[in-house]
């Protein structure tokens, strides 16, 4: 395949704020649901978000 028959994929655009310039937010009550811990998948990674006895939240692998 010749360089000049070969087009680069179109950037991927991730959109962070709607239309109105707010972001999409949720609140840790909503995510934990009573909760202290909870796990997340994501692209095929276990993630783990904790709230500590201080309340502040802690996400690892």
């Amino acid at each position: 395949m010749d360089i000049q028959d070969h087009q680069s994929p179109e950037p991927i655009l991730l959109k962070t704020k709607r239309n109105d310039g707010t972001s999409l937010r949720h609140s840790s009550k909503d995510i934990l649901q009573g909760f202290k811990e909870i796990e997340i998948e994501h692209q095929g990674s276990i993630y783990r978000l904790r709230c500590t006895s201080l309340g502040k939240l802690i996400l690892t692998k």
